[in-house]
């Protein structure tokens, strides 16, 4: 497993450790959720980008 140092502004603290708390989740558990969601989401797009989206259309998924 990696480790690394997330410099995260002060004005957002409060709410990534709220949202952690709400989702029952570790501060850790919760940051690397949101990092998956958006890596997903990110890999998602590249494919619609080249066109290999197009299978999800009428299945419910929207890129």
């Amino acid at each position: 497993m990696t480790t690394m140092t997330l410099r995260i502004p002060d004005d957002l603290d409060p709410s990534i450790r709220a949202g952690a708390e709400a989702a029952g989740l570790s501060l850790n558990a919760y940051i690397v959720r949101a990092a998956r969601r958006q890596a997903v989401l990110d890999a998602a797009q590249r494919l619609a980008a080249l066109g290999l989206g197009d299978d999800l259309c009428d299945e419910g998924d929207s890129l």
